[in-house]
């Protein structure tokens, strides 16, 4: 140990360049049918007018889910999220400014805790192939997107789609209660493919990850369904 303070008290932290750290949310709802991200359009250099994901530098005396957290709260006004390590991205040039490295992240919330900046995202190949997504605006526009952020969108949808029939990770993307409907929608969403209705909703049961809570939708002009909860812990 005291050859350690020795050395840490002539060390010279600037004798090696060192590159910045950031943090990168892809923040991921589904609402009517389509699969959307939250983005937000840059304001200043570099790429002003881009639109990217909800991010920033690491400050040196926080942890990096710490800097995720504190991103999607300054960001998006959002806490409480489910939130997930997906990749490192560090590919020289992917930021003009200086060497960046960023550590993303995907987050999972239910769409009515989310208000406006929500795009489309076309993801143009199936299954787990994986590569980089389209983000589109309300007219079906392709969006700009800066840096590398549509490779960390399809990461993140790669990620989702691997976890979706083996993890609980599809339940972040509903109210506390829901319907066996709407649990199958989003996994089609997801998916981006029709699942058998029966065949889903025989696994989904006996799962044993779901509760009925005795109850049915309201306010709708159909047949109303009964409503079901996650049960915390549970796998599928």
């Amino acid at each position: 140990m005291s050859q350690d303070k020795t050395f840490l008290e002539t060390y010279d932290p600037d004798q090696f360049p060192h590159p910045s750290v950031t943090v990168d949310v892809a923040l991921l709802t589904t609402v009517e049918g389509a699969l959307k991200a939250l983005l937000v359009q840059r304001t200043e250099p570099p790429q002003q007018g881009a639109w990217s994901l909800p991010g920033g530098f690491v400050e040196f005396d926080e942890s990096l889910d710490k800097a995720a957290s504190r991103v999607l709260k300054t960001k998006a006004g959002l806490k409480k999220v489910f939130l997930e390590q997906l990749y490192t991205f560090g590919k020289p040039g992917r930021d003009p400014r200086t060497r960046v490295i960023t550590v993303a992240y995907y987050a999972l919330i239910n769409a009515e805790r989310l208000k406006e900046n929500l795009f489309t995202l076309h993801v143009p190949w199936e299954g787990e192939k994986g590569g980089a997504v389209k983000a589109l605006d309300e007219r079906g526009k392709r969006l700009k997107l800066a840096f590398d952020h549509a490779d960390i969108l399809g990461t993140a949808v790669k990620r989702l789609r691997g976890k979706l029939n083996y993890s609980p990770i599809g339940f972040q993307l509903l109210p506390k209660r829901f319907t066996l409907r709407e649990l199958q929608e989003v996994h089609e969403i997801i998916l981006n493919k029709k699942l058998n209705k029966d065949s889903f909703r025989r696994r989904m049961l006996a799962s044993g990850a779901l509760e009925a809570t005795g109850e049915l939708e309201q306010n709708v002009t159909y047949r109303p369904a009964e409503l079901y909860e996650f049960i915390e812990g549970s796998a599928i």
